[in-house]
Formats: structure tokens, sequence, C-alpha cells
């Protein structure tokens, strides 16, 4: 028998420091998570603290990136500010106006009439940007221990036309269908019960990690990295991608259920969000390491909720995720068929490690440095996906070889990196090595244990058409989008036109008249 969960009447609740309050006493309640949910439609006279301008007094900042590119602005106009996500295909945000990307379009203003089924995203904003990265503790905070983040947390209310479950997950934060899914659901039979290595990370500091909704997410941009809040989670795909991978595979460990079942809510939690904003329209086109991380959760959700739905993907996975764009089937030069490419960096790149390393350019030896830091975060999830059985949900087999090829191939050009730090230097790790002793010492340990299992029916390759001048067709082609006419000439590369059944991962990019469009292809496994 299905129970509601325990309700009260109030005027104002309160979580993170953020309260919100309401124009009477409305029936509000707790999800299994700790956010609130409120039976609406209700109005929200205020929020505290309230949203606005900063002080006059305060001190701007202008924050570059290390490539130099502005991400914050000494801009008053909003602090604390709130959102209601309804399409998730964007890249603004009404939080604070000190991100480039700020909207004031976006901003709630109150008093905010809240309808059913809708989700309020509200946030308290840092004075001093410098701030920890997400408690100042590896792996979040792997290359360095502060960062500059505009929002400190953030928190969402969820207005539903009736009581959930007792122990109901708080339904996605994006989108305007608010699916309902309970912890007793879970399907923890599903789960190895592998014994620990040594290096296993601490419990109660990967509970943290998971605890506060990952809340915007739903922006498709770099400067997020500058947003937070740092309280909440991290800023780059990166960490996104190690830390639901070694929380997953901390979950297959054999320990006692009661130690898993809080990081359990945590992640299977985070993975019902970022279906939440798959099917709000989000697509997780390949931007350097930006946007790793995000579809092992779904999956991982899917799988312990039994929701089939999900576990096939909105759109039946007409979805673009970096972890497959990265990675594809073709011809290396040292005879890899797995092979890496960027994809993405400022401007459009394509692939590289077909390529004689001695007639390879800077730019080449930009896209090898990146190559370390994918690597960093998706070996986890490639161990984590078939130790599920997953790797046939996953669809994408080039992503499981290349991660093999990175564990166990020797690095060819070791002898050579320091040589020419230019054209093939790998930021760490290193081949063979991931950024984590625990995924390390998983690898090792349960690797050659993966169960049988069938692999993807759909291969693809991310790739870019020649690029057009939408004014002067005959134009001369700008330097930093040659590499790209040449690869798609000598290589053939179907335009988006010749691919129709793959139109739904079309993504343009615009410098003025100038345009290229990036979309997937077939790509078949070698030996397919």
């Amino acid at each position: 028998m299905v129970t509601t969960a325990v309700a009260e009447q109030a005027q104002q609740v309160s979580q993170y420091g953020i309260t919100w309050k309401f124009d009477k006493p409305y029936t509000v309640g707790k999800f299994v998570t700790g956010d609130w949910w409120v039976i609406g439609p209700v109005t929200v006279v205020s929020v505290d603290p309230m949203p606005g301008p900063a002080p006059t007094e305060e001190v701007g900042e202008i924050v570059k990136s290390r490539y130099g590119v502005t991400g914050v602005v000494d801009d008053k106009r909003m602090r604390n500010g709130s959102m209601i996500v309804i399409k998730a295909d964007g890249k603004k945000e009404g939080y604070d106006s000190r991100v480039k990307n700020y909207d004031p379009e976006l901003s709630i203003k109150f008093p905010c009439p809240l309808a059913v089924n809708r989700s309020l995203i509200s946030t308290i904003s840092n004075k001093d940007i410098k701030v920890p990265l997400f408690l100042d503790t590896p792996p979040a905070s792997y290359m360095t221990k502060t960062g500059n983040m505009v929002l400190k947390t953030g928190a969402v209310l969820t207005c539903l036309d009736k009581k959930p479950p007792t122990d109901a997950f708080r339904p996605p934060y994006a989108g305007t269908e608010k699916p309902i899914f309970t912890a007793g659901t879970i399907h923890w039979e599903l789960l190895p019960h592998l014994a620990p290595v040594t290096d296993v990370p601490s419990w109660d500091l990967y509970e943290r990690f998971f605890e506060r909704p990952w809340m915007t997410d739903h922006i498709f941009d770099w400067s997020t990295m500058f947003l937070g809040p740092n309280e909440n989670e991290v800023n780059y795909g990166r960490e996104v991608g190690r830390l639901n991978s070694m929380a997953s595979l901390m979950l297959m460990l054999d320990v006692p259920k009661e130690r898993k079942e809080k990081l359990m809510r945590g992640l299977v939690q985070n993975g019902i969000d970022f279906y939440g904003l798959a099917c709000s329209g989000r697509q997780w086109w390949p931007d350097t390491a930006h946007q790793n991380g995000w579809k092992w959760p779904i999956l991982f959700a899917g799988l312990m909720l039994g929701d089939k739905e999900m576990q096939a993907l909105p759109g039946n996975g007409k979805l673009v995720f970096q972890e497959d764009a990265n990675y594809y089937y073709g011809k290396g030069w040292f005879g890899d068929t797995a092979l890496y490419q960027i994809c993405h960096q400022t401007f459009s790149r394509p692939p590289y490690e077909e390529k004689d390393p001695a007639t390879r350019t800077e730019e080449d030896g930009f896209c090898e440095m990146y190559r370390g830091v994918a690597a960093g975060a998706q070996v986890g999830t490639a161990l984590a996906v078939q130790l599920m059985k997953a790797k046939a949900l996953w669809n994408h087999d080039a992503f499981f070889d290349y991660f093999d090829r990175w564990m166990t191939v020797p690095d060819p050009l070791a002898d050579q990196r320091k040589q020419y730090p230019s054209k093939i230097a790998i930021m760490f790790p290193k081949c063979g090595k991931t950024m984590d002793p625990f995924t390390d010492e998983m690898w090792a340990a349960y690797r050659k244990q993966v169960p049988q299992q069938p692999g993807g029916t759909r291969n693809l390759k991310w790739v870019w058409d020649a690029p057009v001048n939408t004014q002067n067709p005959t134009a001369e082609i700008p330097k930093f989008l040659v590499s790209n006419a040449e690869y798609a000439k000598q290589n053939k590369v179907p335009t988006i036109k010749e691919v129709p059944d793959l139109a739904w991962s079309q993504w343009v990019l615009s410098w003025g008249a100038w345009s290229v469009t990036g979309h997937y292809v077939p790509n078949p496994k070698p030996g397919n």
C-alpha cells in the first residue's frame, strides 16, 4: 500500500538558508531528499534573501578563462536570483548578473504565482566570488582548491496537485512534467557485490557531494563554470563524470545496504534531474570537457527505478552526449581503431589521431592535451556501465573500446612528449591511469570480471560539414576553419542533408557570415 508523505500547513518553508513565503498557509512536505513540495497552485510572495541589485559598495571583478575569454563581468543588476525552467535548451540564466550569459528576462519577480507542475529554483549569491571548490576536497578540486563562482547555494520548491508518496524523490526541476519516482522501487538486486578495494572514498563526503540539487545544469554554456553554486555542485564536466562514476562504483561494493542508502538517493535524484533536462530540450554537445558526465546518471537511475523510458533516453535515444561524440572508430596512426576527438573548443575542430605526429599542428596538440582530461572523467563510467550489464543501453561501443585502449595499450609517444610539447603534450593523467586511485584500483580488480553482454546497435561519429559563407560563397575560408574544410573534403564527410535520419543531432556554429554544421554520421564498428 502506498502511503502519502507527512504533510503540514505552513505559510513559509526554508532550506539551505533560503526561505519561501506564501500569501497564506498551504499544505507542504518534504521529498525523500529533503527538498520541499507544496500543494498548489500557490503564490510565493517573497523569497529571502530577496533577489535584486548588489549593494552599491560592492567591488566588482572581471574574471577570464584560462584562454583569456571573459566569463565574469562587473554587473550589479542581480544577486540571489530565482528561475522557473520550462525549456532546458538555452545558454542564458537569471540567477546572477555577474556571469556574462545573464538575461534579466529570466529572473523571477515576486510575488510569483507558482502553478502546479512547476519548480521554483532560488539561490544565494556569493559576496566574494573567490570560493572553495565544493568542500575544498578532491576530487572536486583536483587542479586547484579555489575558484571563481558567483552563486553560493540553491534550493528547489516543487508545486504539485496532490501529496506524493512518503518515499517520493523530487521530480525533475526542469520542464512541466513532474513524474514521481519512489525509493521503495529501487532495484537493489541489480547491483554487483564487489569486494572493496583499498582506496574507497569517504562515504560521508560522497553523500555530501550529492546532497543538494545540481540545479544550474540546464544551461549549455562554458561560462557556467563561474556560476555554481559552489556548495551544491562541481563546476566542470570532468568532475561531473568523475563524481557520478565513482559514486556508482561505490554502490556496487559489498557493504551494508544501510551504508549505501543516502548515496543511492542522491545519485538517483541526479539521474531524475538530468532525465528531466533531456526531456526539456537539453543536448550535451561536445565542448572540451564541459559537457562530460550526464549520460550515465540517467541510465543508472533508469535501471535502479526499473523505468524503461528513462533507460531508452528521451526520443528513443535521439540525444547528443559528449561522452559519445568524443569517441569513434577510425584508422589511428599507430593502428588503433577506437579514437578520441575533442570536437569543439572555441571553434569546430576535426579529428587528429589519424595524423602522423610529426605533421600535427599546434591546434592538434591542443586537442591531444584534452585527451587526458576526458580520460580522467570517464574511465570509471566505462567500467560501471559494463558491471551493470548496460553496454547495450549505452549504445555507443567506441566509448568502451577507447577506454580499454587508454588503460591497457602503452603510450607510443611517451618518449617524445617532452620533445614536442606543443604538438603532442597530454594533460594529466597519463595513459593507463585516471585521476583517482579508487577508479584505478577498481579497473585493475574488476575490468576482467565484466559480465558477457551485447554491445550497442548504433555506432556514430561526430563530424563537421565544410564551412559555409552565407553572404559570399567564394570568400576565402578563415584560418581557424581551414582544417575543418580540409578534413571534410579529404574524408568525403557526409553532409547533414545526406544523413536525414540523424538530423536530430545537428549543431550549427556561426562566426559572422561563416558557419559550420556538426552532426552524427554512421560509424560501423570494425569487423561488423
